[in-house]
Parts: C-alpha cells; structure tokens; sequence
C-alpha cells in the first residue's frame, strides 16, 4: 500500500496500484497486488457495510470483485489509465462476513475487450460471491 498526497482530514491517501479513488478509501479497501493479469484486495467489514441481516451489503460485495477484475485487466496490460466496465454478472453464494478477501483474474485479453471474473473468499477459504465481467481499456 502507497500512500499519496494527504487529505483533507489529514490521513495519508491509499494509492490504488496508481490511481487515486477516493470511494475504496472511504471504504478502506486494501490493495495488495496485482500482476500478471491477477489481483487481490481485502476489506474489513465494518457495521456500516451490512445489510439488515448484519452481513455484507451486496453493493460493498459488488464493488470490490469489479475493481478486483478491473485491476486485473490493467495489470495484464500494464495499463497506466485505468480500465472501464462494460458488464459485470454478480452471484452471491452465502453471506461475507469479517474479513473480505477478493481475488481477481484474467480469463482472455485482446486488443480493446477483456473478460474477467473474480471471487470473494472468507476467512475458511469458501467463495461466498463471484462475479464475470467484460472490460476495456481507457484510452485518454
């Protein structure tokens, strides 16, 4: 995790593999690689995140398997700009509690569309959410 210039609370700024992305620092999202077409962010669930039923709310859940896929396709492409969603299919397994770990990967590069999909682990190692999604890369 890089820090980047302050804000204005006065707490360091994540950097996320080079971007600025103000809504996964709110959320405190913690980016911890991506490479190679692969990638892997983590969350502590907060009480804020949860639904009624006190797990995760699916939107937190959608949010990180989307920038886990996203970051993915920049890594594969050493893509400095960052990537745009076309689609994303969402399944939710079982509920996500506790620590949320997502891992993304690659499943098919090309020239300006690339599928991906991605999946949410909890702290036994079970898929509790999974996603496919289709991305292209920004060009300005």
């Amino acid at each position: 995790m890089t820090p980047t210039s302050p804000n204005p609370d006065n707490q360091e700024r994540t950097s996320f593999f080079g971007l600025d992305i103000p809504f996964l620092h709110h959320l405190g999202v913690v980016p911890e690689y991506a490479r190679d077409g692969k990638s892997r962010v983590s969350l502590e669930l907060r009480p804020e995140f949860t639904n009624s039923f006190h797990v995760a709310q699916g939107g937190v859940i959608m949010t990180l398997l989307d920038f886990a896929m996203a970051c993915a396709t920049r890594s594969a492409h050493n893509h400095p700009l960052g990537v745009i969603t076309i689609d994303m299919n969402t399944s939710f397994l079982r509920p996500s509690i506790g620590k949320i770990v997502v891992e993304g990967c690659v499943l098919k590069t090309g020239k300006t569309i690339n599928y991906c999909e991605a999946v949410v682990l909890n702290d036994a190692g079970e898929i509790t959410a999974k996603a496919s999604g289709t991305f292209t890369l920004r060009k300005h």
